[in-house]
């Protein structure tokens, strides 16, 4: 036992104690806060007012355009915008992005000009010029036949890549001419908009209890949990083989044989790395747990109220549970990978199957937020291999019957002590094995010995 604790504690220390796990570890949260900081920090930046003419010969548009860009509707809209992605948490980045940059709206200086008798080619060229001794910034032209279907707006700026004003004024655009259609129809468009306003759907869950409650942030509370785990496991097995590996080319494992039980080492390696990860795993849940209460609390005094899943003491201890269990089914597969190959390019090549597999998990986790008490949910949650992923997602969007996790634990833990038992064997002779790869009959026989 004290050998076994001993390179417990050396495994542990030799990961905490590097420059790399502590710059990881602290930047991560800072790394999450920026992501969700920094853009709305930099579409916060506003530039200068975009000077433009709105050359309508119509005298019917131009009016309607301006309106719709004034700093009230603006504003409005950015608020709405606000609302709508705060709803759609799992929109696209691109949506998102737009989303954002809505937000902080544009600034347009309306600049008079008459257009009344010109022809288009006499209005490009004079507002070109206006253009080129930089009078103006943008002007848009207004068709004469604006309420037809194959009608063209031409819009030019100087400052064409600004996706933000463009897309504003696009959308003032349709607005302006959807308006003037209306009116020129008769149709109130106070009345059409009553008509054809959205329903405010209220999205509950039902317990099996009968209890009502919200589920607004289950989807992406769940992704992030099985994203964070999926993560975990993924880098601790590659460095649980790369140590491995490491140790048979530098034939370090023949001195270490000599003072401990190769089963010794094999699991102190596994609980020293596994401890370290549960160390980084537990100050990023915390961090994130705070970084989201400060949010509430921001969003809270700006008037914006949106609802989180319930996340107890309880959900926080099977999350760390089953961390562990998928760590040590995943480590000992990496180990049992690392003494069967001689170096980390060949270990690279037979990773990729724990890789698939924890890959398949993450994505089974979205039929389980989708229906939590499904026969798949409760297959893929208690099923070696899926349930350290699955389970706690499931347990998020909606904890099943305590003797369900419990006999997740159970299969879990036999699962391990099997694939302890058959990487012990094939540990203690594929360590002191070089210059070939083993071969699946050679690792049979290896198994087969006593």
């Amino acid at each position: 036992m004290r050998k076994f604790l001993s390179v417990v504690k050396h495994e542990y220390k030799k990961i905490v104690l590097k420059w790399s796990f502590l710059l990881a570890t602290l930047l991560f949260p800072l790394l999450a806060a920026a992501f969700a900081v920094v853009p709305a920090l930099i579409f916060s930046i506003k530039g200068e007012a975009t000077r433009i003419i709105v050359a309508d010969q119509t005298g019917k548009i131009a009016s309607r355009v301006r309106e719709n860009l004034s700093s009230e509707k603006m504003a409005v809209k950015a608020s709405e915008a606000q609302k709508d992605a705060l709803k759609n948490l799992n929109a696209s980045q691109e949506e998102q992005m737009k989303r954002s940059a809505e937000q902080m709206g544009v600034s347009f200086n309306f600049v008079e000009y008459v257009a009344d008798g010109k022809s288009v080619e006499q209005l490009k060229r004079e507002l070109n010029t206006k253009i080129t001794e930089k009078e103006i910034d943008a002007y848009l032209i207004v068709p004469a036949n604006y309420e037809s279907s194959d009608a063209k707006f031409e819009f030019f700026s100087r400052k064409a890549g600004d996706f933000v004003a463009n897309s504003s004024l696009e959308k003032a655009i349709n607005s302006a001419v959807r308006s003037q259609r209306l009116a020129d129809a008769d149709i109130s468009e106070d009345k059409l908009k009553d008509l054809s306003r959205n329903v405010d759907l209220s999205v509950k869950k039902v317990s099996e209890e009968g209890d009502e409650k919200d589920d607004e942030g289950s989807f992406a509370a769940g992704v992030i949990i099985g994203l964070m785990i999926y993560i975990t496991l993924l880098i601790y097995g590659q460095q649980i083989m790369s140590a491995v590996v490491e140790e048979k080319e530098t034939r370090i494992a023949e001195i270490l044989f000599s003072s401990a039980k190769p089963f010794e080492l094999m699991m102190g390696k596994l609980v020293g790395v596994g401890l370290a990860g549960l160390t980084q795993l537990a100050i990023w849940v915390v961090s994130a747990l705070v970084l989201v209460g400060v949010g509430i609390a921001q969003m809270s005094a700006a008037g914006i109220n949106i609802t989180i899943p319930d996340i107890t003491a309880l959900t926080i201890i099977y999350f760390f549970i089953f961390f562990l269990l998928g760590f040590f089914i995943y480590a000992t597969i990496y180990a049992l990978i690392g003494s069967m190959v001689t170096n980390v390019q060949e270990g690279g090549q037979f990773a990729m199957f724990p890789v698939f597999i924890l890959i398949i998990g993450f994505y089974l986790s979205f039929a389980v937020i989708r229906d939590p008490n499904s026969n798949v949910s409760f297959w893929v949650s208690i099923a070696p291999f899926f349930a350290p992923i699955v389970m706690p997602v499931r347990i998020l969007a909606e904890t099943p019957p305590f003797w369900q996790i419990a006999l997740a634990i159970l299969l879990n833990s036999l699962a391990i002590a099997g694939l302890v038992w058959l990487a012990a064997r094939v540990y203690r002779v594929g360590m002191l094995m070089y210059g070939k790869r083993a071969t699946i009959p050679e690792v049979w026989k290896w198994i087969r010995q006593s």
